[in-house]
């Protein structure tokens, strides 16, 4: 996996999330700038989106987040723009295969993350404790969220 630790954007997500908010929020909240919205406003947006869509476990919360994030700044407006809608389309499939290829699950989708059977599951937020941080891939696959996003922003402006 990728090095971490030389991604401020990544590390505050993974900061964020470690202080208590959703794997969504996390991402949002360390990119909320770049998406021309307040802190605030851009962590009450992705409240819903953690736990894999309100802990449905579906699609992964940090992904979700960078997907959020890449429509802020290379979304569109006009339902008819085709080609506008199709260059996100492709952005956001190239963002979920560079996630699967990084994160060693080849997957963007919680409950196989993080290594759960499919089926229902409690919309109780875990308790935040040290043991719940050491069996999580979470904080890791925020920082990865993060960073990938990092990458493509920087390659799209080039």
């Amino acid at each position: 996996m990728i090095n971490l630790n030389k991604s401020p954007k990544a590390l505050k997500a993974m900061e964020l999330f470690k202080s208590g908010y959703n794997c969504a929020q996390a991402v949002v909240g360390a990119w909320h700038e770049e998406m021309g919205l307040d802190f605030g406003t851009a962590v009450h947006i992705a409240s819903g989106f953690g736990g894999g869509m309100g802990r449905l476990r579906e699609v992964c919360g940090s992904c979700s987040g960078a997907f959020m994030v890449l429509s802020m700044k290379y979304g569109y407006t006009d339902p008819k723009n085709y080609q506008d809608k199709k260059m996100l389309y492709e952005l956001i499939q190239k963002f979920a295969a560079r996630f699967k290829e990084e994160n060693g699950f080849d997957s963007i989708v919680c409950r196989e993350l993080l290594g759960l059977a499919a089926g229902a599951s409690s919309p109780a937020p875990s308790k935040r404790t040290e043991s719940y941080y050491k069996k999580r891939p979470c904080p890791e696959l925020i920082g990865l969220s993060s960073h990938l996003l990092n990458e493509f922003i920087q390659k799209s402006q080039s």
